[in-house]
Formats: structure tokens, sequence, C-alpha cells
């Protein structure tokens, strides 16, 4: 019996690494990186360009920011503190 069900949990285990994750952005406009020189020319220092890219959950830019502990998304800044966002489509 156990084994049937060690051997079933290591099936599952295997499909489910053949999925897409969730979290996957959907369409161009999440793509990494290429930004508008606008954006470029707005964005603080200290953030990786490289990894940003525009959310249309939001609208605003967001960039893979790696710190000792973990790595998290975070709103790309400007100068000034403000997030980096598109304007709203009425």
């Amino acid at each position: 019996m156990k084994t049937g069900t060690f051997v079933i949990g290591a099936a599952l285990l295997a499909v489910a690494g053949c999925t897409v994750p969730a979290t996957a952005p959907q369409g161009g406009s999440a793509r990494v990186g290429n930004l508008p020189e606008s954006v470029v020319r707005l964005a603080a220092p200290n953030q990786d360009l490289s990894t940003a890219r525009l959310l249309p959950e939001d609208g605003c830019y967001w960039y893979q920011h790696s710190g000792p502990v973990e790595t998290a998304m975070v709103p790309l800044r400007a100068v000034g503190g403000n997030p980096i966002c598109t304007k709203r489509q009425a």
C-alpha cells in the first residue's frame, strides 16, 4: 500500500513540473527589458532596468529586485520616489 502511494505521489510531482506557472505574464506588454527611452530617463538609479516590465494589471512598470533573502517584483520608481505608470485609458 505504501509503495503504491509513493508511486502516485512521485508521478504527480513529475507531472506538476511540466506545467506553466500560473503567475507567468501573458501578452507582449509584459516583456522584460526593452523600456521606452522616456522611462529609462525617469527611473531612479540602483534599479535593475534589464528586468523591468510593464504589467497590464495596474499599468505600472515593475522590476525584479534581488535582495539578500528573497527576489521580488517591486515598482520601478522615479527619482522623486513615485512609481512610474502609464496613463489610464478612459
